[in-house]
Parts: structure tokens; sequence; C-alpha cells
């Protein structure tokens, strides 16, 4: 049997080849859940070669620097959290509900003003006094045209010089 260490008690030298074996699973171990957690959390597969590689590379120490500096929370997670967020934002822009573009406060669609900070969202029409979409060329409610933002109509310009019909030449021969 192979003495590690010059031991030559049979039961000191296999306990201390057991510890070895122990500690290279471990170590084998954590290379590998650093791999796995790095893939779950970490986006760029060039940062996650490079947690493998320190876990690798520094035995022990790699991992628990990687336990230290690694995001705190899962890819999946943060997607779900994200779509959570977009879905809440479109069940309140069904109900008619927004945020204040200054102060992030919930104001509905038609308000003029925001009732926090108020700062003007939207102007009123000028004839029947709805809220007006600054990008609208004319009121839905009421078919006003809104000055200043609807184009005059264009005009075709008509000839002033009188047009000659078209005439062939007669054929010379």
């Amino acid at each position: 049997m192979l003495a590690v260490f010059g031991i030559e008690s049979d039961g000191l030298n296999l306990a201390v080849n057991l510890l070895i074996l122990f500690l290279v699973v471990i170590y084998l171990a954590l290379a590998y859940w650093t791999y796995a957690d790095a893939r779950r959390r970490i986006a760029d597969p060039m940062l996650i070669g490079c947690a493998a590689a320190a876990a690798i590379l520094f035995p022990f120490v790699g991992a628990i620097v990687y336990m230290i500096v690694r995001p705190p929370e899962y890819l999946d997670d943060v997607r779900e959290r994200e779509l959570e967020m977009q879905a809440a934002e479109a069940r309140m822009h069904e109900l008619g509900f927004a945020l204040c573009p200054h102060c992030d406060y919930e104001v509905k669609q038609d308000f003029l003003r925001c009732p926090n900070c108020l700062r003007k969202l939207k102007d009123p029409c000028g004839n029947c006094a709805k809220p007006l979409d600054p990008d609208w060329k004319l009121c839905p409610y009421c078919e006003a045209e809104i000055p200043g933002v609807t184009p005059a109509p264009r005009r075709r310009r008509r000839r002033t010089e009188p047009v000659e019909p078209y005439t062939e030449a007669p054929p010379t021969g």
C-alpha cells in the first residue's frame, strides 16, 4: 500500500487516504456547483467560464470568492419578475391608469394635471374640453381640429397655361 506523507501505520494511512479522497470529491463538487450556479445566475458565457475557472484553479478559495460576488438572484427569477411587472402595467393600462412621467404617481388617462406634482399632463380640447394626446391631429371626441397641429389641407395647383391637345403630325413622305 502507498504510504502518504511517510506514514507507516496502515490504519492511519487509510484515514489519511480517505481524507484526501473526501477533499478531492468536495473540490470537484464545488467546481461543478460553481459552474452550474453561474449558469443559472449569469447570462454572459465569458463570466460563467471565469467563475468555473476560478473554482478549478484556486481550490476552495475560488468557490468561496464566487459565492461572495455572485448575482443575488437567478435569471429565471429576474425574467419572471419582469414579466409580472409588464403584466401589471398592461392591466393598469387597460383600466385607464398610467404613471405621471415626472413623479411616477398613478394617474388616470383623462387627467389633465398630475394631482401629486401638479404638472400638466395633457391639453384640453378647445371645443369639448376633453384631454388630448399630443400626437393627435384632431379631437376624437368632437372631431374639432387642433389649432397649430392640424396641417392645412393640400390643394392641387392648377396650371395657368392652357395645355394643347396632343396631335400626331401627319406622315411626311
